[in-house]
């Protein structure tokens, strides 16, 4: 019997090229590469900008149905079909996320692919990398200590204490930090007030780095972020403390896209890391447009299902940088399909061809959701060993019912070459120039009313509930002139709904938003729903027990 290797193991053994020579498939030279080391590097903003005017290529992404214990594969499928395009001649690449150190130590993982479909190098990757996510976290705190400082000395802008809306960020799950007092311990130590903490992924710095797009952008998007009000209500910024110039500093080499390698050599940007289900879910604006410049196709993700990543790639990323997608992947399984078909983990590897009929229904309302933004879909079947034949075909017929194809794709075991079939057809939908996008929902439309679209066109729920406050509080934004913002959904990831037991495709249903969030310089209005939390916390048994060094030194349990 074969022996089947961790995908850390696979890793490891990977025949890596130097970075110079990756730079060099994309035309890129030694001058404009900033290594890391022999494996990695950042593309330089001198480079970035040589870029403009060029013609781009196709842009694909790859979402999911609602993510489950079964697991889905998402961005193994990514890399997957990033490298099955260039196997069949085609000039592509991938755009993908950062990992959290916050999910590797937990129970989600990494954020690189699996099996044979990884980018590498892997530890580095869904560990410290290239230090962006603490650049970010670094700027962000810096904010939030100058803002105490500044009521400290004197409170020259008259900030209101009581209205400080600007919360600390750190990149680990940590519940015991969502709400804290600071400043205890007498004058010498400030002003005491209520907090709390978030998770590096969802702070406004991150989405910022990820929406801006230049150095220049940048620094007017930091300086727009609302830190708090005054006892008349009215905002203080970044800007207002002088905080935004130094912010930008920190962050200056992060906003450089970082440049690795597919286990096949092909050329990856890894850049950026909001989660979809607390943030906006998608790697930078920089990294995709630089990539569609340089390759003919490039392929991309979104965070967690169609119903959150893909919706905010279309709705904020694409209508916030001008990006037009030109084919859509929906990743599902068969065990996906068995458990939103009411089938228990432990009986996955049963046959059971009712309970992939049934769970579908998940699966059919993501395809109807992606058409609806007018780009062609096709389905990847991520294949486990336990899929019988007559569970594929259901899962197949089903999405023929749909006007789609559904495609088996084996690259988890066999890298490039178990994907050429998705590879093809995915080509074909992006030469195709059916794509005909548009976001669901228009700038003019009131606040609540883009929730409520959200709600009712992509979750099929029947009503937004919502205490006065935030209807108070969304008004008095539009009154300010933030009316025109796009709003960023905050809700579990497991359902359509705000219940994540409530699996395949539910129907209406209430979602309650109980806060809302106004990031102004990241360009939309985020609304918490249900018991989502923006801090999340850790498992029983968190990964991190795992987690270790071995005799050689190398590390051992990361996956």
């Amino acid at each position: 019997m074969t022996e089947v290797l961790s995908d850390i193991a696979i890793a490891r053994a990977a025949t890596k090229r130097p970075i110079r020579e990756i730079a060099e498939k994309l035309g890129i030279s030694e001058a404009d590469i900033v290594p890391y080391g022999h494996d990695k590097a950042k593309i330089s903003a001198g480079f970035i900008k040589s870029l403009e005017g060029r013609p781009t290529g196709r842009l694909i992404l790859v979402t999911a149905v609602n993510p489950t214990p079964a697991g889905e594969g998402k961005t193994t499928t990514t890399v997957g079909l990033g490298d099955g395009l260039n196997r069949i001649g085609k000039k592509a690449m991938i755009c993908i996320r950062e990992a959290s150190l916050g999910p590797n130590f937990g129970m989600k993982g990494g954020a690189a692919g699996g099996g044979y479909a990884q980018v590498v190098p892997m530890e580095e990757m869904n560990l410290h990398f290239t230090g962006d996510f603490h650049a970010i976290t670094t700027a962000h705190n810096l904010l939030a200590a100058m803002i105490d400082n500044h009521i400290h000395w004197g409170n020259e802008l008259g900030i209101d204490s009581r209205r400080v809306t600007f919360r600390r960020v750190l990149d680990m799950n940590d519940r015991a930090l969502r709400g804290v007092v600071v400043s205890l311990g007498g004058p010498a130590n400030g002003f005491p007030r209520q907090s709390g903490f978030d998770i590096t992924v969802a702070s406004e710095v991150m989405a910022i780095l990820c929406l801006a797009g230049d150095l220049k952008d940048l620094e007017r998007r930091l300086g727009d972020i609302i830190v708090g009000y005054r006892r008349d209500k009215s905002p203080v910024t970044a800007r207002d403390l002088k905080a935004d110039g130094a912010m930008a500093v920190l962050l200056k080499d992060a906003m450089q896209p970082n440049l690795v390698q597919t286990l096949e050599n092909n050329p990856a940007f890894v850049h950026g890391g909001p989660f979809a289900n607390i943030a906006h879910g998608c790697n930078s604006v920089v990294a995709t447009k630089t990539a569609l410049r340089l390759a003919d196709y490039v392929v991309t993700e979104a965070g967690f299902g169609a119903d959150l990543g893909a919706e905010k790639f279309f709705d904020i990323k694409c209508r916030k940088a001008g990006l037009k997608p030109d084919a859509a992947v929906i990743v599902a399984t068969v065990r996906a399909m068995k458990m939103n078909g009411g089938v228990a983990k432990a009986d996955l590897g049963t046959e059971d061809v009712a309970a992939v009929r049934r769970g579908c229904a998940n699966l059919g309302r993501h395809i109807e959701n992606v058409k609806g933004f007018g780009v062609p879909v096709v389905v990847a079947i991520n294949h486990f060993v336990s899929d019988t034949e007559a569970e594929i075909e259901a899962l197949k017929a089903y999405a023929a019912e749909l006007g789609t194809e559904a495609i088996l794709c084996r690259h988890w075991a066999k890298g490039s070459a178990g994907i050429e079939d998705l590879a093809r057809r995915v080509a074909d939908l992006a030469d195709s120039g059916v794509a005909d996008f548009q976001p669901i929902y228009g700038d003019d439309l009131t606040l609540l009313d883009k929730i409520e679209t959200v709600v009712k066109r992509i979750y099929r729920g029947a009503e937004v509930t919502a205490p006065q406050a935030v209807r108070d509080q969304l008004a008095a934004w539009e009154e300010a002139g933030y009316g025109k913002l796009p709003v960023c959904m905050a809700k579990t990831q497991y359902s359509f709904s705000t219940d994540p037991t409530l699996r395949g495709a539910p129907e209406g249903f209430s979602v309650h938003v109980r806060e809302v969030r106004l990031s102004a310089g990241a360009g939309f209005v985020v609304a918490i729903c249900g018991e989502i939390m923006t801090m999340p916390g850790l498992p029983s048994k968190p990964a991190a027990e795992s987690i270790r060094l071995n005799a050689d030194g190398e590390i051992e349990g990361l996956f």
